[in-house]
């Protein structure tokens, strides 16, 4: 068991794992909101084990043992919230599952970012691990409109209707997403203050964050390849 740990932990704090957890992420962001759309019951299912999977990612993708404390109880919690809602449709539960599933979304764009910046290395890699890092942060965007839609009675309007549990998942990281590019094709739209706001915090962080991650990233090579000349 200690030999597969730590292969498992080799390979995530390794610059490749980005690549597979770029397949996941896409996955989960692209590929599950049209399975939603087409196949119901089975793309909902596929979402709750993805989740899982990508915040089981997170247990191994540190070595610092505060995150890594974070992340074990988080994904304890989702866990068990998911299992209980297997047999139960609390909302109460439901509410409290959403926000463990933000949470962990947030520790893992950390352990993503301490990744990405652990050294002055810069490769294909650590582009890759940039944009795992923007995904996620559309992913946890759309989480947020969720819980919005929970705390305020709405959040997004427009040709969409909203059930009020997982299967309104592709809407919300569709809008998350059209948010974070600027897209703004009109079909969606915020109806309370509390979803413009986190609409044009996306936004803001959709055009700010290529540029200072990139340029971080390529800064730090510089700076590498100066210093070993």
């Amino acid at each position: 068991m200690r030999i597969w740990a730590k292969k498992l932990r080799s390979f995530w704090v390794q610059d490749v794992s980005f690549i597979t957890l770029l397949i996941l992420l896409l996955f989960t962001i692209f590929i599950l909101p049209v399975l939603f759309e087409d196949y119901g019951g089975l793309g909902l299912s596929l979402f709750k084990l993805a989740l899982l999977v990508l915040f089981f990612v997170g247990i191994w993708s540190t070595t610092n043992p505060y995150l890594m404390i974070a992340s074990v109880s988080l994904f304890t919690l989702q866990l068990i919230f998911n299992i209980i809602e297997w047999t139960v449709l609390d909302y109460d539960i439901y509410y409290m599952s959403k926000i463990t599933s933000i949470l962990n979304t947030i520790v893992f764009i950390i352990i993503n970012l301490v990744l990405l910046f652990r050294d002055d290395n810069f490769n294909i890699n650590r582009v890759i691990g940039a944009v795992n890092v923007y995904l996620l942060v559309a992913l946890a965007g759309s989480f947020l409109f969720e819980i919005i839609f929970y705390y305020y009675g709405s959040s997004l309007a427009g040709n969409i209707s909203l059930e009020r549990n997982d299967n309104d998942y592709h809407h919300y990281i569709y809008f998350s997403l059209v948010s974070m590019t600027t897209v703004g094709f009109g079909d969606i739209y915020p109806v309370n203050m509390a979803a413009r706001m986190l609409s044009v915090f996306l936004s803001a962080v959709g055009i700010l964050y290529p540029a200072v991650i990139i340029a971080k990233l390529v800064s730090a090579s510089s700076v590498k390849a100066h210093n070993d000349k």
